[in-house]
């Protein structure tokens, strides 16, 4: 009698999730990323539509409409060239420094411009402020910044005393010692001359001067669209200088490189509104949070769409609500260092 054969059934082929090696590998983290962006997007045009609208007395769309529309476009065009420096400038720095919690301005790269505005006020008077104004001002002040930074960060990040514990402890040294002589110098001031002088020390859109945007936004472009297009060798810095040169990048050039870049963004958002400590460093932990990845093709736009969504955000709100025009930036210095004492609090080292 001949054996009936009982064909087995075929177990079910698993579904294998998907697999892939791009930055965000999933389907779910593409969708996740566009979300975010498209968000972050919409509350930008959002904020900037308000600033121009809000309380306008004329009808929308009439003349008298878009004439003090165009006289408050200053403040949202000044508004995003520091969100560009600030983030971008942050998001590079922290990757050639291989260190999410030090910053440019946490450095002492700010204390330049304290103590310029202060010698100023200290040498001439009160129009001391009116004699550091202008295009021409303007350029030496992002020039001796920009010098100031290369010789630190260039001499110590790159050169054969590349540590990070040494730049940050001669950082920290450079920028107590023009803030102690700034310091002295303001003592020495008179009760009106030191008022002037702090209005000027406090990071605030409206210390930009509209003259400044046509020498601003130019240097601004160049140097951030360097820093994205060199997106794929900042992924190769963040490896490590080992792995870098293994993978065929020269680390010291491209560290120099972005160092200058960086010191010309921090540069030209410092001399245009003034010092801002605390708000590259919130933009930066949010937008890694945001765009869940390392790829600096991602990160690079949602730190700046953060940064101009913080800025324009809180500067409608404490004006149009608060009517606390000039308190948006200690506001944002108290936020953002709570959230840098969180951060070190949390991993428990720089």
């Amino acid at each position: 009698m001949a054996e009936t054969t009982v064909p087995r059934a075929t177990p079910p082929v698993a579904a294998h999730p998907e697999r892939s090696s791009r930055t965000l590998p999933t389907r779910r983290a593409r969708l996740r990323y566009r979300i975010i962006v498209t968000v972050l997007s919409v509350l930008a045009v959002g904020f900037a539509f308000g600033l121009l609208a809000w309380d306008n007395p004329m009808p929308v769309g009439s003349d008298g409409f878009w004439r003090i529309a165009e006289m408050r476009a200053t403040n949202v065009v000044v508004m995003a060239v520091v969100a560009i420096c600030q983030a971008i400038a942050t998001v590079s720095f922290q990757t050639v420094t291989g260190n999410r919690i030090i910053t440019p301005s946490i450095m002492g790269f700010e204390a330049l411009y304290v103590a310029i505005q202060t010698t100023a006020v200290y040498v001439v008077g009160v129009a001391g402020i009116l004699a550091i104004q202008g295009v021409g001002q303007f350029l030496v002040q992002i020039t001796l910044m920009v010098g100031l930074a290369m010789l630190l960060y260039g001499r110590l990040l790159s050169g054969r005393y590349g540590n990070m514990q040494v730049m940050l402890l001669i950082g920290i040294i450079v920028g107590g010692g023009l803030a102690s002589v700034s310091t002295f110098m303001q003592r020495l001031l008179t009760p009106s001359e030191f008022d002037v002088l702090a209005a000027r020390l406090f990071g605030n859109v409206a210390n930009a001067d509209a003259s400044y945007l046509p020498v601003a936004v130019p240097l601004c472009l160049v140097a951030a669209t360097l820093l994205v297009l060199g997106s794929r060798r900042l992924n190769l810095v963040a490896l490590g200088r080992d792995a870098s040169v293994g993978l065929g990048l020269d680390h010291r050039r491209e560290t120099m490189r972005v160092l200058f870049l960086v010191s010309i963004l921090m540069a030209v958002s410092t001399a245009l509104v003034g010092p801002m400590t605390f708000l590259g460093f919130l933009v930066a932990t949010l937008a890694y949070q945001f765009a869940d990845t390392h790829d600096h093709r991602y990160v690079f736009p949602v730190a700046a769409l953060t940064c101009f969504v913080v800025l324009s955000g809180a500067y409608f709100v404490m004006r149009n609500i608060f009517y606390a025009n000039g308190v948006v930036s200690i506001i944002i210095e108290l936020v953002g260092g709570l959230v840098f004492l969180f951060v070190i609090l949390r991993k428990g080292r720089l």
